[in-house]
């Protein structure tokens, strides 16, 4: 069977086909789906090409061994993305504590408008605010606005309560939120700098 032929698969059935035939033509299928999405996260922390590569690596081959455990009370995206998210944050809290062992020798609401204002943030200005925030604040702000995490879904990738997720992503928020107005002004800063040197 040609791949060609497994595009009309969802996910959740390449998946069921694999764990029931091992043939590799369908766990290949999925990789080809999201190894790319998977890299990007991976890049997203560590801003290294070969990193986020061997990140990805990995993450297929903890996929391979775990994907006989997916129940589908959730997607596939979100399981798999799961796994990624725990990956990366558990290898920046290795290398973190690595560095320091070398150096030494309940909110129940997320404010709507804070929501609003987050998804008007656009741009460079906006990576580089991201860039700046610690990776497990980034993890919780990319699983809820860009991969569509819900609440409970973010609580059991994290294995924490959903009110201390709610708590953590309005304090993420408020530092994302405080690091961009910074960038934004320093960048009508230099637009101001530039518009004044060009006109001398």
């Amino acid at each position: 069977m040609k791949n060609s032929k497994l595009k009309h698969l969802k996910d959740e059935e390449l998946v069921a086909f694999y764990v029931e035939t091992q043939r590799n033509v369908y766990f290949e299928e999925i990789y080809e789906r999201y190894a790319n999405k998977v890299y990007r996260k991976c890049y997203s922390f560590v801003y290294n090409q070969a990193k986020a590569e061997d990140f990805t690596h990995d993450i297929f081959l903890k996929l391979i061994v775990k994907i006989g455990t997916f129940k589908e009370t959730s997607k596939f995206s979100t399981w798999l993305y799961s796994i990624t998210y725990n990956y990366c944050m558990d290898q920046i809290r290795v290398t973190k504590k690595n560095q320091e062992v070398a150096l030494e020798g309940d909110y129940e609401l997320v404010d709507d408008y804070e929501d609003e204002e987050l998804a008007q943030m656009q741009g460079s200005q906006l990576s580089k605010s991201l860039e700046k925030i610690p990776s497990d604040e980034k993890a919780l702000i990319l699983m809820k606005y860009q991969d569509d995490f819900s609440i409970k879904e973010i609580a059991e990738t994290l294995k924490i309560t959903e009110s201390a997720v709610k708590m953590r992503l309005l304090r993420s928020k408020e530092k994302l939120r405080k690091l961009y107005l910074e960038n934004m002004v320093i960048f009508a800063l230099i637009v101001i700098k530039l518009i004044f040197f060009w006109k001398k």
